[in-house]
């Protein structure tokens, strides 16, 4: 019975789905067929040049398909989305080129190549772009945008290193490099001061390619598209894809950036490397993660020892990380700061993870990304740094100051003093492995101290935890609260309603309830009526004797018509209640 309930089913191999009857799955390939989408896999067609739009961003125009904007329908993928996110990069890749001059940077996935021909257009001689895509209709679409833009191109076909330079030979700083290659075949063959891995989808298949060879103290910048794994909507997908366990919560954005962190830092400690976060940005379509790479055994157990589990409890929403070490705890809710679990039968809490326990933001590189915004003029990019700056200090917009991005407190990255203005080009980067190995343990002495400093983890929700019948005051409003009582307290850009804060839940909890507002009173006055403990404990107990005093008057009264009259005089869902 078991195996004639199964039946049998059918699996699609251009969309990938399963359908259980033939006659459905005969209808789904009548319909891909329809659509032409069972040629394009298979048969290479250049599209009619008649057919092209031509789009511009940045300054730079690229010509797309009429179906661009749908990724199994094109083969130049643009999406107009994500431009933050490609301004978002060139500001990172925009502060390396001010370290040091020229980088090599690549863009493994290329599409219609707009982000490999912004860095160019915009930076010049400081930076050599490489764009690679494994797809022929792309790289013929990459050369003729880089002949729009007025841009030489230099094709590499081949898997070996057998160029073939179309215009000058010599390596012109307007000219541009496109291969046709797996990213993974690239990125092992040759070596780069940047790379940024864009695939559509999970980028879990290109990490160890990524950390093999790229060059020390460079940038590894990742975009992750899978959110519906990340997210935790497919929590199978992300124990497939991460290796993490993760369940909906209400920091789940925080929670899906430290899951890409933790699989980055696995990868690079795979190859001798270890990372410094400086960036992790979740919003509505993908997730950008950007981190340096140290290159050492010791780096990459610093930033192994990192990983860690998440203990977060059901009820409450609680959450702290587990404490380091591997002796096994014989009560491991002792560490969550609630008493859900002395209250509330059974298992309150579960493991989440393993996830990136350090800090998710570089406050001195998010200084100087913004002042290459500002200095570009990347105006979308401009009010998410401010916002990113603020969160990284955990402190509220109204005490943001904008200082010299290269302001001398602000430049020790990594356990590497980046170079300055006034500053010698030797300062920035000691030759020698011992002696850079020294700068290193030095710096991480220092920075031990400044630990407290960081940001704290994760961020609560104003609205999930408002108290029914009452009016929680405006946001700013309580961050004014939370930091008069002591506490840091910033916004965050992963919610925008939620508050990053140092304060425990419990303590969140009762700041809100001091000053939030019953939704209906009896001859309440204009404007926020603040409900102390005294009081709200005076009203409670003075509504408790007009209760008991109608107690009394009912066991007077037999007639049904006062008990009436009191019913609906008095509802039942009084403050006595």
């Amino acid at each position: 019975q078991t195996f004639s309930k199964m039946g049998a089913h059918y699996h699609c191999i251009i969309c990938s789905a399963t359908i259980t009857r033939r006659s459905d799955m005969i209808g789904h390939i009548n319909r891909h067929v329809n659509k032409g989408e069972t040629e394009s896999r298979f048969i290479t067609v250049p599209a009619p040049k008649s057919s092209l739009e031509v789009l511009k961003e940045s300054a730079t125009d690229v010509q797309v398909l009429p179906n661009y904007a749908t990724p199994h329908k094109t083969d130049s993928y643009f999406n107009p989305k994500m431009k933050l996110n490609r301004q978002l990069i060139f500001c990172a890749l925009a502060v390396l080129a001010e370290e040091r001059s020229p980088i090599e940077c690549l863009d493994a996935f290329g599409a219609t190549g707009i982000m490999g021909l912004q860095w160019a257009k915009h930076l010049g001689s400081s930076v050599k772009v490489t764009i690679n895509d494994c797809n022929e209709n792309s790289v013929t679409m990459i050369q003729e945008n880089c002949h729009l833009n007025k841009m030489k191109v230099k094709l590499n076909i081949k898997e070996e290193d057998h160029d073939e330079a179309v215009g000058d030979e010599e390596g012109n700083t307007d000219t541009i490099e496109v291969t046709k290659m797996d990213a993974n075949v690239i990125m092992h063959l040759r070596s780069f001061d940047f790379i940024h891995l864009d695939p559509f989808g999970t980028s879990v298949n290109y990490l160890d390619s990524a950390f093999r060879n790229v060059r020390n103290l460079g940038i590894v910048s990742l975009t992750s598209t899978d959110i519906s794994s990340l997210y935790a909507k497919a929590q199978h997908v992300a124990l497939r894809h991460y290796g993490c366990n993760i369940v909906r919560t209400e920091y789940y954005k925080e929670l899906a950036a430290r899951i890409v962190i933790a699989a980055v830092t696995r990868a690079a400690a795979r190859c001798n490397k270890g990372i410094e976060v400086l960036l992790a940005v979740a919003l509505e379509h993908f997730v950008l993660v950007v981190v340096r790479v140290l290159r050492g055994p010791s780096p990459a157990d610093d930033s192994a020892r990192k990983i860690r589990y998440l203990i977060h409890c059901q009820w409450c929403e609680e959450r702290i990380f587990q404490k380091e070490g591997n002796m096994v705890e014989e009560n491991p809710y002792q560490q969550l700061p609630c008493d859900c679990h002395g209250s509330m039968p059974g298992k309150t809490a579960v493991a989440l993870g393993p996830l990136w326990s350090g800090p998710l933001f570089n406050t001195g590189f998010l200084r100087r990304m913004l002042f290459e915004a500002v200095q570009y003029g990347l105006d979308e990019a401009q009010p998410l740094l401010k916002t990113l700056v603020c969160e990284a200090e955990c402190t509220t917009s109204k005490h943001f100051s904008t200082h010299s991005p290269y302001d001398e407190n602000k430049q020790e990255e990594c356990g590497v003093y980046i170079k300055t203005p006034n500053t010698a080009a030797e300062s920035y980067l000691l030759q020698g492995k011992r002696r850079s190995d020294e700068v290193i343990r030095s710096a991480a002495k220092r920075q031990k101290s400044e630990n407290s400093a960081e940001h704290p983890a994760f961020y609560y929700n104003i609205h999930r935890h408002s108290i029914k019948g009452m009016n929680m005051p405006k946001l700013n409003k309580f961050l004014n609260y939370l930091s008069e009582a002591g506490y840091r307290v910033s916004r965050t850009h992963f919610d925008p309603m939620g508050v990053r804060t140092s304060a425990p839940l419990a303590q969140f909890k009762t700041i809100l309830m001091k000053y939030s507002t019953p939704t209906y009173t009896v001859g309440q006055a204009e404007g926020p009526v603040h409900l102390n403990e005294g009081v709200l404990a005076e009203q409670v107990q003075a509504a408790a004797t007009v209760k008991a005093e109608d107690v009394e008057f009912l066991e007077d009264d037999k007639s049904g018509v006062t008990a009436a009259m009191f019913t609906n005089d008095y509802p039942t869902h009084c403050a006595a209640d």
